[in-house]
């Protein structure tokens, strides 16, 4: 069980530095009444949940790997998830939030700003800001849609082809209590994924003309604070 309590403290620590990064400053303007935010503020906020945003996808495509791992290949699961593989599971999912919010985060706070300075939305989104902008921001909206739907298909994609072998495998089993089992190994991560990438793929790979901003505001509270909330009580249960 270690590699799997090891990843598991890895998305905890991610589900609370994200919700860290918006919920504190969000709470503190409700409550004073008051919701400014400077440039060099908004910039940070888009680097920090764009690079824990895409660490999570990334670190949920693995744990459903390890899952895999633990029920089709049980006797090598040691030496298949050592402690090495686990860091550099950990390691590669930063890598690609990182390169990925920073990549977005600077292209965003490229453009002029000059029209009205009102942020439509809870947080520095960056559909929401690109509105505000005075140039013509269409290639980049293409090329962040783009860029959204590698970031969440190629994980997706893992955790899709993953699931798929170990329900293989599971129907071959010939214990009912086998069967149990492995489906309640799968049950929690299942659920998390389910829940963050079914409100995360609405939101970034649905066009922006299909959804209208209070959609968009309901969406990213889903998966910004609700989901984060819900990951722990999900884990402990299980």
């Amino acid at each position: 069980h270690t590699p799997m309590y090891f990843l598991l403290s890895w998305l905890s620590l991610m589900d609370l530095m994200l919700i860290s990064t918006i919920v504190p400053r969000m709470a503190a303007d409700f409550l004073l009444g008051r919701g400014s935010i400077s440039f060099t503020g908004c910039g940070l906020q888009i680097l920090f949940f764009l690079t824990l945003l895409g660490d999570e996808c990334f670190l949920l495509a693995f744990m459903a790997y390890d899952r895999y791992v633990a029920i089709t290949n049980p006797l090598r699961y040691s030496v298949v998830m050592s402690r090495r593989v686990c860091w550099l599971m950990v390691g590669v999912s930063w890598l690609f939030g990182l390169v990925d919010g920073l990549i977005q985060a600077v292209f965003t706070l490229s453009f002029p700003y000059c029209d009205s300075q009102e942020i439509d939305h809870f947080f520095c989104d960056i559909p929401a800001v690109l509105k505000l902008a005075c140039a013509d921001t269409s290639l980049y909206e293409t090329m962040i849609y783009v860029c959204c739907v590698i970031m969440l298909l190629l994980p997706f994609s893992v955790i899709s082809a993953s699931y798929m072998r170990i329900l293989v495998a599971v129907l071959r089993m010939h214990s009912a209590e086998g069967r149990q089992k492995a489906f309640a190994t799968c049950s929690s991560h299942m659920a998390v994924v389910t829940l963050f990438y079914g409100a995360a793929m609405v939101t970034y790979i649905q066009p922006q003309t299909y959804h209208s901003s209070k959609q968009d505001k309901v969406l990213s509270a889903f998966y910004t604070m609700i989901t984060p909330l819900l990951n722990p009580i999900i884990y402990t249960l299980r």
